[in-house]
């Protein structure tokens, strides 16, 4: 008997083992009496892990067959389901018969955007019945969207800041163009992700700076005391004909290995509620870990959390103990509200208090950008990271997940903290950023960088920078050393193309001023008359200076044509091309993705792994419109 027993309760637990062993993802509607119900919660009970339903009432999750899935939603009643062998599941909520309290509605709008209505009601709850034939609470003037009222692409939960495309500019009248430059790549990859999930890309996703820059390009090596080089080529605009474009690339000193400074990292992670998702913690973690296996026992770690408070869960540890790093990435668990504000301070603290004179001292901040709790507006952030970069502490910012994705916030953040701003759409990008470029990524070689050019007005009629748009200074700000901008890695590039109209030159897009009086004579552009198409000059400080130090340029008006143009110049162009098509720019005549493939595929060269073929794939896809 005892034996039958115990065969019993060993089948038991096997059923039980081989039940929950089986990891499934699944889908379905949640829904109640009127149709889909969008932002309904889908949660694993038992755990941290749970998900929204979309504009279409439409949920996907991955959990273990046996388990339950709790399903809720604000006034209606929960629903546990365990999950079988079938891998959808539909619920229909019930509104709940509870006693509600009142609900004062301290704010209601009816916003406007692309055409569409979206409609907002907020309440606060204090003593009110609401009976079990109710169907929720009637605001005056309030009706419920409908599946045509709301925004339905991807992005209605996503942050982007609103970018104004930059315009052509006379040289006479606007003389100088300024600008910081950019190495960061996030929106390139964001863009990747939402081509890939067959989705539209969002207008103000698109940078298309970090577009291009997310490229290597085969720039000369800097020679001589500088950091970086200054290259420069001028050929025609495949987008409209009759213009032209001048690219200026920059190429940064490469740091031998054995010469880099020893690091001093400290990992501020998002561990709130909202990083759940199998692309948000989880990849995270997998990607710190390629980050790790770059350190060496000279360079040491913390590691700070934050949700509901911020935490210090690792003392800095030396680098050369990666499996003591790696346990306690693995231990950690999503759950929680966003203390962003609390975190930040907190991982500076660390950084501080461990700072490294001559080294490599960072902040490298892992999230979806969701702070809701403490300084969580954009100002807040802002002020709070300018206060801190003066500690001398570098900041990176990773970028997960999707749907309530804050790009807006992460780049203020990197922007004025010293830093870059990766966004890691899976694991290979992880390998690529903070493994094979883990130099560039984590070692500044000069800090505020910022490009100032003067265009000939006898030989420019007008010229507009392309991409940039959040990047703009004003000509004052060059020579200004209490004014940020942007950071160059070890080994990095960074490219920048202007449109060009020459003079005696018809453009649709630019309408000529008239005459000046007093700046502006045909004797005066006679004499400026050389062949000097414009004049560039850079600053940039050392990472531990604070005086600037300028480098001046000179491009020649030796203007090639297209089809006798670098093959990097080729593929910048398409590049660039495309991220004008995805931001449906009105500057631009062709808007062929045929004629933009073509381009990227003359220029395809040095891709030894594979990024510029994969970028051509993207085009092919056409997902833009």
């Amino acid at each position: 008997m005892k034996n039958v027993k115990a065969f019993s309760s060993a089948l038991a637990m096997l059923i039980c083992f081989l039940t929950f062993g089986q990891q499934k993802t699944v889908t379905g509607v949640v829904s109640d009496d009127q149709g889909p119900l969008p932002g309904a919660n889908v949660v694993v009970k038992g755990t941290t892990r749970g998900v929204q339903t979309d504009m279409d009432g439409k949920y996907s999750i991955t959990a273990n067959q046996g388990q339950t899935l709790v399903f809720s939603f604000i006034g209606m009643n929960d629903q546990e389901i365990v999950i079988g062998s079938s891998n959808v599941i539909n619920v229909k909520l019930v509104y709940s018969s509870r006693t509600l309290n009142e609900v004062v509605v301290l704010g209601y709008d009816r916003v406007e955007r692309k055409s569409k209505k979206i409609s907002a009601a907020y309440a606060s709850v204090t003593s009110l019945k609401v009976n079990s034939n109710s169907k929720g609470i009637a605001i005056k003037g309030y009706k419920k969207p409908s599946k045509k009222d709301v925004i339905t692409t991807n992005d209605d939960h996503e942050d982007y800041e609103t970018l104004i495309e930059n315009v052509f500019e006379s040289p006479t009248t606007s003389p100088l163009s300024t600008f910081s430059i950019d190495v960061d790549n996030a929106s390139y990859t964001n863009i990747r992700r939402f081509i890939n999930n067959g989705q539209k890309v969002p207008k103000d996703a698109v940078r298309i700076e970090e577009m291009v820059n997310f490229f290597k390009y085969e720039y000369s090596k800097p020679t001589d005391k500088h950091p970086f080089s200054i290259n420069s080529e001028y050929s025609d605009c495949p987008w409209n004909s009759n213009n032209k474009l001048v690219r200026i690339g920059l190429q940064g000193k490469n740091i031998e290995n054995e010469s880099l400074p020893a690091s001093n990292l400290v990992f501020l992670i998002d561990v709130s509620g909202s990083m759940s998702d199998e692309n948000k913690l989880p990849l995270l973690k997998q990607s710190l870990k390629v980050l790790v296996n770059q350190l060496r026992k000279e360079d040491k770690v913390a590691i700070v959390v934050y949700a509901g408070a911020a935490g210090l869960v690792l003392p800095p540890t030396s680098g050369d103990k990666k499996m003591t790093i790696i346990d306690a990435l693995d231990k950690l668990n999503a759950g929680g509200s966003t203390a962003g504000g609390e975190g930040i301070m907190l991982a500076y603290k660390t950084a501080e208090e461990n700072f490294i004179k001559d080294g490599n001292n960072r902040v490298v901040l892992a999230t979806d950008g969701d702070f809701n709790v403490g300084a969580s507006s954009d100002n807040d952030m802002e002020r709070l990271i300018e206060e801190k970069r003066k500690s001398g502490v570098f900041l990176t910012c990773l970028g997960y997940g999707m749907g309530n994705y804050k790009d807006s916030k992460m780049e203020v953040l990197a922007n004025k903290g010293n830093g870059n701003y990766a966004y890691i759409d899976n694991i290979q990008e992880a390998n690529r950023f903070l493994g094979k470029e883990f130099k560039g990524s984590m070692f500044a070689i000069a800090k505020d960088v910022k490009i100032q050019i003067e265009f000939n007005p006898s030989l420019v009629k007008a010229y507009r920078l392309i991409g940039y748009e959040n990047r703009k200074l004003r000509p004052e700000d060059f020579k200004n050393d209490a004014i940020d901008a942007g950071e160059l890695g070890s080994g990095h590039t960074v490219t920048a193309l202007y449109e060009i109209v020459p003079v005696n030159t018809k453009c649709e897009f630019f309408e000529e001023v008239e005459e000046l009086k007093y700046t502006v004579t045909d004797e005066s552009k006679a004499k400026n008359a050389s062949s000097e198409l414009a004049t560039i000059k850079f600053r940039y400080k050392k990472p531990d200076g604070t005086k600037s130090i300028e480098m001046v340029s000179t491009i020649t008006n030796s203007k090639v044509d297209l089809k006798n143009a670098s093959n990097d110049f080729k593929f910048c162009s398409a590049v660039a091309w495309f991220g004008l098509n995805l931001r449906d720019s009105k500057l631009v005549k062709n808007k062929s993705l045929t004629d933009i493939k073509s381009l990227a595929k003359e220029g395809l060269s040095n891709d030894t792994e594979g990024y510029k073929a994969e970028f051509i794939r993207l085009v092919e896809s056409g997902n833009q419109s």
